[in-house]
């Protein structure tokens, strides 16, 4: 069992959890994920590693409901245990070396790219961040990215705050000045991450993306994270839970990944509206 040791809201549909899992603190580096269960019959869900302190023990997660895992999980206190806390997972993000570094980070995703950005900026590099949201209301993390950057760009669609536009809007601009980076690092939403891609993809600045599809055991064993990469003109297959997380922008099928990741929506609304209206009914 895993203790929650923190909670806070971070708009009305995500949350930040601390827990306590000194094994996972221990080794835990940005880019890497976990999977939890919240209880014995619960379902295995994976979420990226949004922090850690490894003399407190404590690993941070940020998570968005969607559906009925993440319902159940809100639903817990600080205080409260959750059943599993595996990890951590995957590879970690590659930052040795790099010193001009842009990251574009949209919605959720910008959980994922924060520790990622604290690391690179720890080590010395120059960091532009780009964050986008759909509004002002659903702003996440503003600060702590505004302290691990030299220039931040706050982007929301409907232009409430910050500027107006999607995240490429600036990162098209910074090219068109002629600035070029070391790599581009790119975490959100597919559909952003692919036009993220394509709008770097003239300059052949190298762009690392994080892929978080359906998963189920995080060990490779089931091949629910399945990608196909193009690789030299060649169809290459490859699973997130162990070769990546993070893979190379310009090698990703992009709309075989979305068809893919659409696959059980409407289950995952259905078991969301099932688990709520459980609650609902506790709480009368």
């Amino acid at each position: 069992m895993y203790k929650i040791v923190k909670k806070v809201p971070l708009n009305p549909t995500v949350t930040m959890m601390d827990i306590e899992a000194p094994f996972v603190a221990k080794k835990a580096e940005a880019g890497q994920f976990i999977i939890l269960r919240v209880d014995e019959d619960g379902e295995r869900i994976p979420l990226t590693i949004a922090g850690y302190d490894r003399e407190a023990g404590t690993v941070k997660i940020i998570f968005q409901i969607v559906g009925a895992t993440t319902e159940k999980l809100n639903h817990k206190q600080e205080g409260e245990y959750i059943q599993d806390f595996v990890g951590p997972l995957g590879t970690a993000t590659h930052t040795e070396g790099l010193k001009n570094v842009c990251i574009v980070a949209g919605g959720v995703g910008c959980a994922i790219a924060l520790p990622i950005a604290q690391k690179l900026k720890a080590q010395g590099a120059k960091i532009t961040t780009v964050i986008g949201f759909r509004s002002k209301d659903i702003v996440i993390l503003e600060d702590e990215f505004r302290e691990a950057s030299d220039r931040l760009f706050v982007m929301t669609d409907d232009g409430s705050y910050g500027r107006e536009g999607n995240v490429c809007v600036p990162l098209k601009e910074m090219f068109e000045e002629g600035e070029t980076f070391d790599q581009v690092i790119t975490i959100g939403p597919l559909i952003m991450m692919k036009f993220v891609v394509e709008a770097t993809r003239p300059t052949g600045i190298p762009v690392l993306l994080s892929m978080n599809p359906i998963m189920v055991d995080g060990t490779g064993m089931c091949g629910g994270c399945r990608l196909t990469l193009n690789q030299n003109g060649k169809k290459v297959t490859k699973f997130a839970c162990v070769d990546g997380p993070d893979f190379n922008g310009y090698e990703i099928d992009f709309d075989e990944a979305m068809s893919r990741g659409m696959m059980y929506s409407n289950f995952e609304r259905h078991a969301h509206e099932e688990t709520c209206n459980l609650f609902a009914k506790e709480a009368k």
